[in-house]
């Protein structure tokens, strides 16, 4: 008969001690535990999406206008699987965008058409990953260029591609080419149903760049 080896975390367990405050007893922290606490994106973050082409892509707008730019949940890479990432997108090398101070001084100037990293799936598939809105580029998240699966297995909001930071007298411009998450789901909606889709400012503008050129 085997004997059961002592456990080596047994002296770190949670132990609550009675404590009294103004003549209350204090509960034990582990009843205010809540299993549906809002996540870190949807306490400080609104989640707004670009598509290129028929390909979504995710912008995560925070209140001190820092936007995440991310793969949309939908996005096909995801299904196929990601095998690498790279911020070298030939003329550029979004990687050695270096800023300075306050102000992010010396930060690329992107526009939201502007290819910000390309992504390789393990079928071979390339998607040019657009800045999705104008901004100032803050920083790339070399992580996933070493780890690209980081994009499949992190949490909404921390597999980011970059960090931008908009100009505050174009940020009601930029949340207005974007789609809301309502909007959002209504495009995958009709999509999947094969009804005509709705377009952001951003597909509108893009179309009649089309039909100029044409």
């Amino acid at each position: 008969m085997s004997v059961q080896a002592d456990d080596p975390l047994e002296p770190f367990y949670f132990e609550h001690e009675e404590q009294e405050i103004c003549g209350k007893l204090v509960p034990p922290i582990t009843e205010s535990f809540q299993e549906d606490y809002p996540t870190v994106v949807d306490r400080f973050f609104t989640r707004y999406y670009y598509f290129k082409g028929d390909v979504p892509y995710q912008v995560l707008y925070h209140s001190n206008r820092i936007c995440l730019i991310c793969l949309a949940p939908e996005h096909p890479a995801l299904a196929e699987g990601i095998s690498s990432v790279n911020f070298d997108i030939g003329n550029v090398d979004r990687s050695q965008n270096v800023v300075k101070g306050k102000g992010k001084k010396g930060g690329m100037i992107l526009q939201a058409e502007s290819t910000l990293a390309l992504l390789t799936t393990a079928n071979g598939a390339t998607y040019k990953v657009p800045s999705c809105i104008r901004g100032k580029l803050v920083e790339v998240n070399t992580a996933i260029v070493e780890e690209p699966k980081l994009l499949e297995q992190l949490p909404e909001g921390a597999g980011y591609f970059a960090i931008l930071l908009p100009k505050i007298e174009n940020c009601d411009a930029i949340k207005a080419s974007l789609l809301t998450q309502e909007q959002y789901e209504e495009r995958l909606k009709t999509k999947n149903e094969g009804l005509p889709q709705i377009e952001s400012t951003e597909d509108r503008t893009q179309n009649k760049n089309k039909e100029v050129l044409a």
